[in-house]
């Protein structure tokens, strides 16, 4: 009777420990559906990225309403809103969907003004899709005004 007894406690332990542990999958404390906006916010920022050390975000766009004084003709659009903007440039997709699609085929969808083949063509290859959602999920926090 007592070793069914610790047995049974013993289960009790082990599953609220795995209950617990919730299956975090590297502490991305603050993540939200999508992925983790300051981890996203350190890959636009980098230089370079991923596996290749591909261009970063940041080398050719900006997240200032105007462009940036030190890059006064950027290679790509503005992300300054683009969380707003990015869910009414092709009808049916959403903001989401966009910005993920841009990351991984860069000339599915081409602003206005900006020619396809530019933007480095290999992220899908280059970054995890973990870095992918992390840079979606900060994209996502640029609304803008």
């Amino acid at each position: 009777m007592r070793k069914k007894i610790l047995i049974t406690l013993l289960l009790v332990v082990a599953l609220s420990l795995l209950a617990a542990c919730g299956g975090d999958d590297g502490g991305d404390d603050g993540a939200d559906a999508v992925g983790n906006a300051a981890n996203g916010e350190e890959l636009y920022m980098g230089t370079t990225v991923g596996a290749s050390s591909a261009p970063g975000c940041i080398t050719c766009h900006s997240v200032e309403p105007t462009d940036d004084p030190l890059q006064p003709s950027p290679v790509g659009p503005s992300h300054y809103g683009v969380a707003g903007r990015a869910a009414d440039y092709v009808e049916g997709m959403s903001a989401e969907e966009y910005l993920r699609e841009s990351i991984v085929e860069p000339d599915a969808h081409l602003v206005e003004g900006f020619q396809a083949g530019v933007m480095y063509q290999n992220y899908a290859e280059d970054l995890t899709e973990r870095e992918i959602d992390n840079l979606v999920a900060y994209l996502l926090t640029l609304e803008g005004d």
